[in-house]
């Protein structure tokens, strides 16, 4: 009770979904560099392989010591940390804040055999709040049900691949991609059976995540004014990460409000 106060708290002091670096939504038509911390809440997820940990995943912060991020994302038996505040993986920039994980809730329905069933959601939360500032902020929840509309324009945002197999870029990379409606998403030549109502698509037109950027992010700016995660990143084409009519599944946040706000 204590900890929901305290971010409803953050919420008035700091505003949930907005930067005070506007993200660049005018020439975006490709993957390019993110305006350093125009998405403070988009973090880095670290697994650690021997002494040095390495970016595995993405995730966002939705509220004081919670992170949301998703279910494929997490391995039992590894070692995970979470980096706030990044934007260049190669510079120590001072803007960085690192925490370790108290707490892995990942959600009951999640099924790594079967991807495509959806439920591809966990929580991590933080060992303490980082501290809020223009480059760490917490992005807004959806209301419940919230179905956006075909074309809205979304914004993934990760350190991917740049393109299959490619490299991991140093730098956030965002890049546009407009919303596919259900009804298109799952016709046959599109994602069929594997498009399920809990999911929402973006993209289609070869620009998509890839892999590096599952677990963050999809940002959609609300009439509010506000930027809102609309999505998790689940999956891609497992032949290639850029392919026509195969847009970026995201597990819909607005399907699971309820389990959401019942972890604490």
């Amino acid at each position: 009770m204590l900890e929901k106060l305290f971010y409803l708290c953050l919420l008035v002091v700091f505003g949930c979904g907005t930067p005070a670096v506007k993200p660049d939504t005018n020439r975006v038509v490709n993957g390019v560099d993110a305006r350093p911390h125009s998405w403070p809440w988009q973090i880095s997820l670290q697994v650690k392989h021997g002494s040095r940990y390495h970016h595995t995943c993405g995730g966002t912060l939705i509220g004081s010591r919670w992170v949301l991020t998703a279910g494929h994302c997490i391995w039992p038996g590894d070692v995970y940390r979470v980096v706030l505040g990044e934007h260049d993986m190669t510079q120590q920039e001072g803007t960085e804040q690192i925490r370790d994980i108290l707490r892995i809730v990942v959600h009951p329905s999640w099924d790594i055999d079967h991807v495509a069933d959806g439920n591809d959601l966990a929580l991590l939360k933080l060992d303490k709040s980082p501290i809020m500032n223009d480059s760490v902020g917490v992005a807004c929840l959806p209301e419940a049900g919230e179905i956006l509309a075909h074309g809205t324009p979304c914004y993934i945002s990760g350190w991917g691949n740049l393109y299959t197999h490619g490299p991991m870029p140093d730098k956030l990379q965002q890049a546009l991609l407009p919303v596919v409606e259900h009804s298109v998403c799952s016709r046959s030549d599109w994602w069929g059976i594997n498009a399920k109502t809990t999911m929402v698509c973006a993209g289609g037109d070869v620009v998509s995540g890839c892999n590096g950027d599952s677990g963050g992010p999809l940002n959609c700016l609300g009439q509010d004014g506000r930027w809102y995660v609309q999505g998790v990143t689940s999956f891609v084409s497992s032949s290639v990460c850029n392919e026509v009519k195969k847009p970026t599944v995201f597990t819909r946040t607005s399907a699971f409000t309820d389990w959401l706000s019942e972890v604490n």
